[in-house]
């Protein structure tokens, strides 16, 4: 049974055409995210520490791509953030971090980062 997902062309030459299915992009943004010092979680996700441990591979949730009729890519993010830091300093940087790997790693233009705090984790503080 074939999966419903879309699908970016990256490129197309002699050897054939590059493709690559938008939840992969939306797990480099969830990678890239919770990379950035203050952000706990992804909203609706567990910590990136128990992902490790445990090996669970929905790195997704809290991530929504669109793709815009000139290929250009947007990425909302909902985070949870820990108590102690300053969103707007965290969101600058996750916005960075996000625009950046996903620039790297696929060569699409990213057209913006929309950043929604969901939680703020009382539990890691700074």
């Amino acid at each position: 049974m074939a999966e419903n997902r879309n699908e970016i062309k990256l490129k197309t030459g002699d050897m054939g055409e590059v493709q690559v299915a938008d939840e992969v992009i939306a797990i480099i943004a969830g990678l890239a995210a919770t990379e950035v010092e203050g952000v706990t979680s992804m909203y609706g996700n567990i910590t990136k520490d128990l992902v490790s441990r445990l090996g669970i591979k929905n790195l997704s949730k809290g991530v929504r791509i669109s793709v815009g009729e000139d290929s250009r890519v947007a990425v909302d993010l909902t985070l949870n953030i820990a108590y102690g830091y300053t969103i707007p300093d965290v969101s600058a940087k996750v916005q960075e971090k996000v625009r950046t790997a996903i620039e790297n790693m696929t060569g699409l233009e990213v057209s913006g980062v929309n950043i929604r705090i969901a939680e703020v984790d009382m539990k890691q503080p700074v």
